[in-house]
């Protein structure tokens, strides 16, 4: 091996610091073992450059916008700074607009309300719940799971091909399943939507932390993501893009920030001019650490430089694939197929377990901890598992006892700060559940499985 190739593969295998590497946890079978955080497509911890540049500000955190005393100006500088470092990240283009939220859910509520009226909206029944619901004002045209690439983009031109060619339209689609973690065809779905005079908003909860992404190159109206996946706690989001709609609509929240003047009218009622910058759909004292925070892991996982950050990832697949391939009984969940191309997002079933079971034992007797559910995606899970809608419990919680049927699946995620370790730990006890059970007993309580004792 070269030295140049020795080096490749020593940043390959490095990941980046997080928060909770060191935590321990107990195991019902005795002692303790360091926590395998294999739950990032839920929650991502926190990278230490994050954490250590919040607590570097959180002595001079003060109210922004309007305040004349130091720190006050000084937070609104690094407010406006942030903004401007998550365009910088996303590719936006000039004119576009960057609006903090608290999450992906929120930003996508934001933009439903300021879609037109009669405006109608194509979804393909594969989007987590956050992009499948938040449309009920709107004509809402669900389209069905595609089984290539290929189909979903035809699936996508069929549909927009009957439409009402004079009315507004809008396309959403997520970047990488939060279920399979397959990458969609953004670019060519965004091609089909503009051809139709369609716009298009990319839901890039799952994307943003795996992979560059920019509004530029993707041709896309509008991008959201969340904080907490993108290693930034502190409850933030963003959706950036195109400012025509968001500023004709009104206000997503009515109140101090939104308003640029209030006056009294003559019939007793006020008058309101509202902003037609971001801070239209900005209402109320925003959550300046959460922006910051956002803005400091995009700038880390640039620097970090994503051509390094991708290849590692990528080999945390395939180790996780290839081991799950080994196990009798395990079946990878995947709408495109093996081959292709995902980010650190992978769900299986294993014949003869409940998921809710299999999670629990992972986690009580490894300290693994991984997600069992319907991942807020009930119909592509559903769609996956060929599984009866009537039969499903809610959401991460089956109505089903250990041993049972599984009637949801298992979703082991990770990205930039897993350590190799933990993966290779979590394909042993894969291996070693199927091949011998579990060492404990579990019982059912709220519709979960939880030890016995």
């Amino acid at each position: 091996m070269s030295v140049s190739t020795a080096a490749a593969d020593q940043s390959v295998c490095t990941p980046l610091p997080v928060l909770g590497r060191d935590v321990t946890v107990p195991l019902v079978t005795g002692g303790e073992v360091a926590y395998a955080a294999l739950d990032y497509a839920a929650s991502a911890p926190a990278l230490q450059r994050v954490w250590d540049d919040v607590a570097a500000y959180a002595p001079y955190y003060g109210s922004v916008h309007r305040g004349a005393g130091y720190l006050s100006q000084l937070s609104t500088d690094l407010f406006e700074n942030a903004r401007r470092t998550v365009a910088e990240f996303l590719g936006c283009r000039p004119a576009d607009q960057v609006i903090f939220t608290r999450s992906t859910t929120d930003s996508l509520n934001l933009l439903a309300r300021a879609v037109p009226a009669g405006c109608q909206v194509f979804v393909f029944e594969t989007e987590h719940h956050a992009s499948l619901l938040p449309w009920q004002d709107a004509r809402v045209t669900y389209l069905d799971a595609p089984r290539t690439p290929r189909q979903a983009v035809e699936t996508l031109e069929r549909a927009l091909a009957g439409r009402d060619p004079y009315g507004p339209a809008l396309v959403c689609v997520t970047g990488a399943s939060n279920v399979t973690g397959e990458l969609w065809p953004v670019r060519e779905l965004a091609a089909a939507a503009h051809a139709h005079g369609a716009r298009i908003v990319l839901d890039a909860a799952q994307l943003a932390p795996h992979h560059p992404v920019s509004v530029t190159d993707l041709d896309v109206d509008w991008v959201v993501f969340s904080g907490h996946k993108l290693y930034a706690p502190f409850g933030s989001g963003v959706l950036a893009g195109r400012a025509d709609w968001l500023q004709a609509a009104e206000p997503y929240l009515a109140g101090g920030g939104a308003s640029r003047k209030v006056t009294r009218r003559e019939d007793g009622g006020v008058a309101v001019e509202w902003h037609e910058t971001a801070a239209r759909h900005e209402a109320g004292s925003p959550n300046v650490i959460g922006a910051y925070a956002i803005a400091s892991a995009c700038k880390a996982l640039t620097e970090a430089g994503w051509d390094t950050l991708v290849a590692r990832e990528q080999h945390l697949v395939r180790t996780v694939r290839e081991g799950l391939a080994e196990v009798p009984g395990v079946r990878v969940l995947s709408l495109f197929g093996d081959d292709a191309p995902r980010v650190g997002v992978i769900s299986f079933v294993v014949e003869g377990w409940n998921s809710s079971h299999f999670a629990a034992a992972l986690s009580a007797e490894y300290g693994i901890g991984v997600r069992d559910g319907l991942f807020c995606a009930h119909p592509l899970v559903r769609t996956l598992l060929g599984s009866d809608p009537e039969t499903q419990g809610e959401c991460g919680a089956p109505e089903a006892a250990p041993g049972e049927k599984s009637l949801n699946a298992i979703r082991v995620s990770f990205g930039a700060g897993t350590p190799d370790e933990h993966v290779e730990r979590f394909v042993d006890a894969v291996r070693e559940l199927v091949a011998d059970g579990a060492k404990w007993q579990y019982r059912t309580e709220d519709g979960r499985c939880v030890p016995a004792v």
